[in-house]
């Protein structure tokens, strides 16, 4: 559920920057009328508070504990992490029941990090937040990194400065899309210049025993790691207004797409192929039929 649309980044690659004024947050009738509908039905074991940046709420510790009251089993944040450099606001969430952080780690060094969010100190601040949570108990960590052509390289050594963490449980790499039919600032990498370095980072993920996901990318280029796609999402309340945008990106397309058996994959989408074309060389429609899976979030147990 968003629950929020401020925040006190900028990252360049921000899909909802030029909507983020127009889009309102869910409402907190509509926070009770959810908590009402799943205490009745039990439908969801899990709810993720979100938003630009759902730690500038004030009321993020007390949401959390009306959530877990009315029956929800986990409740996870997503956020850029910087108020987790706090000690003591880490213990709040935690104590209020926070069991999950989705933290957003750009890149590997503070350089890169700071000058994609455009905020100094921020890749400090986030790793300080995650160290913190590493110190809590019963706590699950993942990340997310948005590929661009700024972060991609970046993939496998951001892997490796997170090692040290005992409760990372999942890296997640969203490769960057356009939100219209023209990728204007010029963010979005090549898939094939992509591969070596999202490959080499999935092999560094399971050499620490964690779960990895990879999002909007081609499923047959990802060869044997292909298990690691998983463009499933969860059921998402918020402004109507974000779809009208959402649609513009135009996925699905691909010259294969009538050949191809995958299940999860969103081919390519317009901005992307007006910009690198169609690889129709490189993409290999998939033949045989896939089994459905379950969506693969927290695929690993934290260590206690």
């Amino acid at each position: 559920m968003t629950l929020e649309f401020r925040c006190n980044l900028a990252c360049v690659h921000c899909m909802i920057e030029d909507t983020m004024d127009r889009l309102e947050p869910e409402s907190l009738s509509r926070f009770e009328q959810l908590l009402d509908y799943n205490a009745t039905h039990r439908r969801w074991t899990g709810l993720i508070l979100t938003g630009a940046e759902i730690t500038l709420r004030r009321d993020l510790p007390e949401l959390a504990r009306q959530a877990r009251r009315r029956g929800f089993e986990h409740v996870r944040i997503q956020t850029h992490g910087m108020r987790l450099a706090s000690e003591a606001y880490c213990r709040e969430l935690v104590d209020a029941g926070v069991d999950e952080f989705f933290v957003s780690v750009t890149a590997a060094d503070a350089e890169t990090h700071d000058a994609i969010t455009t905020v100094p100190g921020s890749f400090d601040k986030t790793l300080r937040g995650l160290e913190n949570l590493d110190a809590l108990p019963g706590v699950a960590t993942l990340t997310n990194t948005v590929v661009t052509v700024k972060s991609y390289r970046h993939l496998p050594r951001l892997v490796d400065r997170l090692g040290h963490l005992r409760r990372m449980v999942q890296h997640e790499f969203w490769v960057y899309f356009a939100m219209n039919e023209q990728d204007v600032k010029e963010l979005g990498a090549s898939h094939l210049e992509v591969l070596p370095f999202l490959r080499t980072a999935i092999a560094r993920c399971h050499a620490l025993d964690r779960g990895v996901m990879v999002k909007n990318f081609p499923h047959c280029l990802l060869g044997e790691d292909g298990d690691t796609l998983d463009n499933s999402q969860p059921r998402l309340f918020i402004d109507p207004a974000f779809w009208t945008e959402f649609r513009r990106n135009g996925f699905y397309q691909c010259v294969h797409r009538e050949a191809c058996s995958s299940t999860r994959c969103l081919g390519l989408n317009a901005a992307y192929a007006a910009r690198y074309g169609w690889h129709a060389a490189e993409l290999v429609p998939i033949r045989a039929a896939e089994a459905p899976r379950p969506p693969g979030i927290l695929t690993r147990t934290p260590s206690s």
